[in-house]
């Protein structure tokens, strides 16, 4: 059967979703192939284990409300594949993507279609999108060297908070995640908020290793406030995020004469990021320890009904644990996914932790909920309670 004949959603369907081994060579020819094709706008790359998805969406929204054609590229999705593309304050349409996808057919051979994976395709797709546009805002996959997302230049790097996550493929330390990260800034990179200060001591290491193999001539700017003395709508702990784009956009032509409008921030659309989707209901797509840290501050002093399940790649114990305090109870939500931890290891977690699980999940008005663990379990249980994003 050839890929040629498929639909988008069909040609998906017989994508890889995740790499066993990174062989960037197939993304790198296709990417060499389009950009024949194609000119990209102004690319912002977005790199870091936390807060990629919020930061590139502040960034994306402001710069579209100031009447630029922005594109913003992230992943996974909640509930539909066209979430990955938000192109001029909306999710792309099934119709753009399809004439996209035909395009990419159009110059790629049966050979190449068949290597590239689930994302190094939508990656491509929405290069192709992005060519029409002022900006393009980046977000990184797994990785910063080798991601799918670095095969072509960025003209500016957000290093958003790095953590311990993904180390089979990333490394085992601090400094070698930073570092597989940050390798992929080509001009600039400014870094976030951070909790290790191993992150700033290794960019320093790869600016003198960029300059050395590459002769990248990078510059390094560190967001030095993260306390934004205005009053927003979304979760304290974003400002931090915010904080990174504020810097951004200050090292972009237009903002040097126009004064930033904060209030334009408050109507951001954040789905899935601390998000109040029903008054005792919080969705959060996080899925790590610095996520669980965050969340910890977020709800202090308060109790929740936790709705969780976890990849079995994940330290579930470490966020269980930190999360603790604020957990009057524990709702085990089942996902068919053979990423997911087995059922009865993560029991044992909880038993260890001596953590109150409950078996029926059965909202109750006067209690608070919080339901957080990935995209895959924010996906069920907006499933489950019927919830369509508007």
């Amino acid at each position: 059967m050839s890929l040629k004949n498929l639909t988008l959603k069909e040609f998906l369907e017989h994508k890889t979703l995740y790499y066993d081994k990174i062989d960037y060579s197939y993304i790198k020819k296709s990417a060499d192939i389009l950009l024949k094709h194609i000119k990209l706008p102004f690319t912002i790359h977005i790199v870091g284990t936390n807060g990629k998805g919020s930061t590139g969406r502040f960034l994306s929204y402001y710069l579209y409300k100031n009447g630029f054609k922005t594109l913003h590229y992230s992943s996974p999705h909640i509930k539909k594949f066209n979430e990955r593309i938000w192109i001029n304050g909306s999710d792309v349409s099934d119709e753009l993507l399809e004439i996209s996808h035909n395009f990419l057919l159009n110059i790629y051979d049966e050979e190449l279609l068949n290597k590239l994976t689930y994302f190094e395709y939508t990656t491509l797709l929405a290069f192709y999108i992005a060519k029409d546009c002022d900006y393009l805002v980046l977000e990184a996959g797994l990785g910063g060297e080798f991601d799918a997302t670095n095969v072509v230049k960025n003209d500016l790097s957000l290093i958003t908070t790095i953590g311990l996550d993904h180390i089979s493929f990333l490394g085992d330390t601090i400094e070698k995640i930073a570092r597989t990260k940050m390798r992929s800034v080509d001009t600039k990179m400014i870094i976030g908020y951070q909790e290790f200060e191993e992150v700033y001591e290794t960019a320093i290491k790869v600016k003198d290793e960029l300059k050395i193999e590459f002769n990248r001539n990078i510059e390094i700017l560190k967001v030095e406030d993260f306390n934004i003395d205005y009053n927003f709508s979304f979760a304290n702990y974003l400002k931090r995020n915010l904080s990174l784009v504020l810097k951004a956009l200050n090292e972009l032509p237009f903002s040097k004469t126009n004064p930033i409008n904060l209030e334009i921030f408050n109507s951001t659309p954040l789905f899935g990021r601390c998000q109040k989707i029903r008054k005792n209901l919080t969705i959060d797509v996080g899925h790590n320890p610095l996520a669980a840290t965050v969340l910890l501050k977020e709800f202090e002093n308060k109790k929740v009904n936790l709705i969780y399940n976890s990849y079995a790649d994940k330290d579930y114990k470490e966020v269980l644990t930190i999360l603790k305090p604020i957990i009057k109870s524990i709702f085990i939500i089942d996902l068919q996914d053979t990423r997911i931890v087995k059922k009865e290891k993560l029991i044992e977690v909880i038993d260890e932790l001596n953590l109150d699980l409950k078996e029926d999940l059965n909202f109750k008005e006067d209690e608070e909920y919080l339901a957080f663990g990935s995209f895959l379990v924010i996906e069920k249980i907006l499933e489950k309670i019927g919830y369509e994003n508007s």
